[in-house]
């Protein structure tokens, strides 16, 4: 958003290809979905950090999945921040928008004045993918490590895909002249191209934690590198990219690897939840466990952690002894 007025290459997400080196990649641009995001919460800023960079993953590694597929990144720590997730909805059919949300669950009194990645403590990175209701849904985890959420996401492709995988994300508050402060980020996804992708493969990786250049050898690790080296030249501004259109980003990076972009996906901020899906939360509890849950006011109340939605039920309709039907 540059002036108040959106940027074609806003909210999307550009696939492309590495003819020259057999690596695949995306190129990933978030401004009004990490608004969408964060100012449902008041987050502290490094809180704030940590869910840009998770959503911006989220973003790169959904774009991955196939139509109607929902992608779900979690972190699960002892530290200040306890938890982030994020949850990614495929498209339903092609022209649409993918959705993305996300929040944090965080220990204020906990929080330093350290970095980002400080607030997170020993813990796990896991990645899930319901795949429909007649599918086994997946799941990889991978421990934290390094000094960022992007670290470990690619821990995790190395440990549980075998994947090589590399990210190179920047995000932050942003203000161009004549307009107001938001969140920008943007970032781009490296990834070698796999003789049979093992992206749905049942199990987790095992023992020690691998990297990249555990995976590839000979031509192959060359030309990982050789793509590596010449990620490693990109500047903050260019990965957020308000005067940067994600192909001539490709073009200065990579022109002798020879590109080949595929169609863009957009990505809107968007939830799911509803008046229904709180119901079918809460039809676990007794009649007696609903009424612990009873306010001043005699209704049940909750609220979705991911977009701040309010619901109040009448407490006699939840609950696998609802006595009378919803009328709300």
């Amino acid at each position: 958003m540059t002036n108040g007025k959106k940027l074609v290459w806003d909210d999307s997400v550009l696939p492309f290809q590495l003819d020259a080196s057999d690596i695949r990649g995306r190129v990933a641009r978030l401004d009004g979905v990490l608004d969408g995001i964060l100012k449902q919460h008041a987050y502290p800023r490094a809180v704030e950090a940590l869910v840009a960079e998770m959503a911006l993953l989220t973003a790169l590694i959904g774009q991955t999945i196939k139509l109607r597929w929902k992608l779900s990144l979690q972190v699960q720590s002892n530290g200040p921040v306890r938890m982030i997730a994020t949850d990614y909805y495929a498209p339903q059919s092609d022209g649409e928008a993918a959705q993305i949300r996300a929040y944090a669950s965080f220990d204020s009194e906990r929080l330093t004045d350290g970095a980002a990645f400080d607030q997170v403590g020993e813990g796990y990175f896991a990645v899930l993918i319901d795949q429909g209701s007649d599918m086994k849904p997946y799941q990889g985890i991978t421990p934290l490590v390094g000094r960022s959420l992007s670290d470990s996401a690619e821990a995790y492709f190395a440990q549980s895909e075998q994947l090589p995988t590399r990210f190179s994300l920047s995000f932050g508050r942003s203000r161009e002249p004549g307009g107001a402060e938001h969140w920008r980020a943007g970032g781009v996804m490296l990834q070698h191209m796999p003789k049979a992708s093992p992206l749905m493969a049942a199990g987790e990786g095992k023992g020690e934690v691998l990297t990249a250049c555990d995976l590839v050898g000979g031509d192959e690790l060359e030309n990982w590198n050789r793509a590596n080296i010449l990620l490693d030249t990109v500047e903050e501004l260019e990965l957020i990219g308000p005067t940067v259109p994600p192909t001539d980003l490709l073009v200065r990076l990579f022109n002798e690897e020879e590109p080949r972009v595929f169609d863009t996906q957009a990505v809107r901020f968007g939830c799911t939840c509803s008046q229904e899906r709180v119901r079918q939360s809460l039809s676990i509890y007794s009649a007696r466990e609903i009424g612990t849950m009873i306010a001043d006011d005699g209704r049940v109340q909750a609220d979705c952690q991911f977009c701040g939605a309010h619901y109040v039920l009448d407490p006699a309709s939840v609950g696998f002894e609802a006595e009378t039907p919803s009328s709300e």
